[in-house]
């Protein structure tokens, strides 16, 4: 079974920047940026989820008619899915993955570039498990931000 991990190095309450990680044994086969909404004390559709571990299951998604890993057993939140997104504010506690990080709305926040294609690489990297585990660790506390760029 496949570990993915993501770790958080910027981020505030409009939004969490990271590093992604596909896990195979003890071999990294995959890293990407990753880019979550910000810290708003896990409420429904507007945080990212706290710092743990889950499990992580494919599964169909209607919404976006495809295949989709989603963290399972986060307290208080369901549909928390990896998909394709280039800004937090495209995404309801979701985790998008990207190439690399750019302020591509000119807004003074980092945003991910090529999302679709870094998403399909996840997906190739995953291969055709259907289960994972994801551990989400922050190396920043958060009120301790202070933009960058």
């Amino acid at each position: 079974m496949k570990t993915v991990v993501v770790i958080r190095d910027i981020g505030d309450e409009k939004q969490q920047l990271g590093v992604c990680y596909v896990i195979d044994g003890k071999k990294v086969i995959f890293k990407c940026e990753s880019i979550e909404r910000g810290w708003m004390d896990n409420k429904r559709n507007v945080s990212c989820v706290p710092a743990e571990m889950y499990p992580l299951k494919k599964e169909y998604s209607p919404r976006f008619k495809k295949e989709l890993w989603e963290l399972k057993d986060v307290e208080g939140r369901s549909e928390c899915k990896f998909h394709a997104a280039n800004y937090a504010r495209q995404l309801n506690g979701c985790i998008a993955l990207g190439e690399t990080r750019a302020d591509i709305d000119k807004d003074g926040y980092y945003d991910v570039t090529n999302s679709r294609e870094t998403m399909r690489k996840f997906h190739k990297a995953m291969g055709n498990d259907k289960d994972a585990v994801i551990i989400i660790e922050d190396l920043i506390k958060f009120d301790e931000y202070e933009k960058e760029i």
